[in-house]
């Protein structure tokens, strides 16, 4: 539980700095969003909330995390089967327990030990090359079981980021591209499966793609195609980020937030109130931030110490980048739309806290980057 000045000195004060400037594009966007609640100051309080935990993480030496990671990692499959048996859907869903008035998603926590665990595996073969496909299937199996109970809520888009972790996490470790081509090819074989579904058993097909599911496919395929149901909030998505254009119509003088014209306004679509509110430039400065962040993560996996806390990083980067990329996407019509928020930036505590928790492991594995001598 030591945090000298030793370890103090090594600390990247950029990445705080970065995600105290996305508090305040954060603040400012619910605030515009939801205007006659205190959704925003509630998102003051998570994040101060965050912030304490993230400075506590501080004071563990992070391969501590690796003797419990398996542990960590069994007790979030628990959570995630707690929600299969004893949580009721609502809207059909059993993504959340409600524990005095707030709700928890067990998901969000289940990247982070999923990443830790998968890093320790990995980290135990000392760098091993996988000389034959079947070897992954540990890896196949560290991120198969929560990506299931994912799935079965049902929540795809959640689901998609462990497949961007798992892929980031083998891609670091060195895994032969020749296993990444029979990956893709078995992702282009289900698709031609579900596909065939589709045409010739279109109940079964609709058993394993929700109805809303689908129809978010096609009204990312096509926007026009039912513009006052599936593809309405794409749609009024686009109008706000046009009406922004270069400079923005001003700070809370959004329309499409407000007004709940964008459904889900403070939390998925919260990309597209502060490009209407603050333009080309302000969405810009806000992609231009997570760039940064990024780039500071990538940078403390090179100087880890070890390989443990490389793999680590590799799967942050792989679980940012991917919701980054997909929450923007989903609201310029880039993806299909998902119920994935946006980093530090949509409202949510299971999101905000889950995502302090890991700038605190990364801090961690920065400040501890190079053995002390006489210790």
């Amino acid at each position: 539980m030591d945090l000298s000045k030793k370890y103090i000195k090594y600390l990247d004060y950029w990445v705080i700095l970065i995600i105290g400037t996305l508090a305040i594009f954060s603040y400012f966007g619910i605030s515009s969003a939801k205007p006659d609640s205190d959704v925003a100051v509630r998102q003051l309080i998570w994040y101060g909330l965050g912030f304490i935990i993230m400075f506590v993480i501080l004071l563990i030496d992070y391969e501590i995390l690796s003797q419990y990671a398996y542990i960590f990692y069994g007790i979030g499959i628990v959570l995630l089967l707690g929600l299969l048996f004893f949580v009721d859907p609502v809207k059909g869903i059993t993504g959340w327990y409600k524990i005095a008035g707030v709700k928890f998603q067990p998901s969000e926590l289940m990247k982070i030990f999923t990443i830790l665990a998968l890093a320790r595996y990995l980290n135990k073969r000392e760098e091993k090359p996988f000389e034959s496909f079947i070897e992954l299937f540990p890896i196949f199996l560290f991120i198969g079981a929560p990506l299931l109970l994912i799935l079965l809520q049902p929540d795809l888009g959640t689901g998609l980021v462990f497949i961007a972790i798992m892929l980031s996490m083998m891609l670091v470790y060195g895994v032969k591209m020749k296993h990444f081509v029979i990956i893709g090819g078995l992702a282009g074989i289900g698709a031609l499966i579900l596909t065939m579904l589709y045409h010739f058993k279109e109940d079964i097909f609709h058993k394993i793609i929700a109805e809303y599911q689908w129809g978010r496919l096609t009204s990312f395929l096509n926007p026009s195609i039912d513009p006052l149901g599936t593809g309405y909030q794409l749609n009024q998505s686009l109008i706000a980020i046009g009406s922004g254009q270069l400079v923005g119509v001003g700070l809370y003088q959004g329309k499409q937030g407000k007004n709940n014209w964008v459904p889900e306004s403070h939390t998925d679509f919260i990309f597209s109130v502060i490009a209407e509110e603050h333009g080309f430039i302000g969405a810009s400065l806000l992609i231009l931030l997570f760039f940064f962040l990024i780039y500071r993560i990538i940078r403390i996996g090179i100087i880890s110490k070890d390989r443990y806390g490389t793999y680590i990083a590799a799967g942050l980067i792989g679980m940012w980048v991917f919701t980054i990329f997909e929450n923007i996407g989903m609201t310029i019509s880039l993806m299909p739309i998902t119920g994935i928020p946006l980093p530090f930036i949509s409202y949510g505590g299971s999101s905000l806290l889950t995502n302090f928790i890991a700038i605190g492991v990364i801090l961690n594995i920065g400040m501890r980057r190079k053995p002390l001598m006489f210790e």
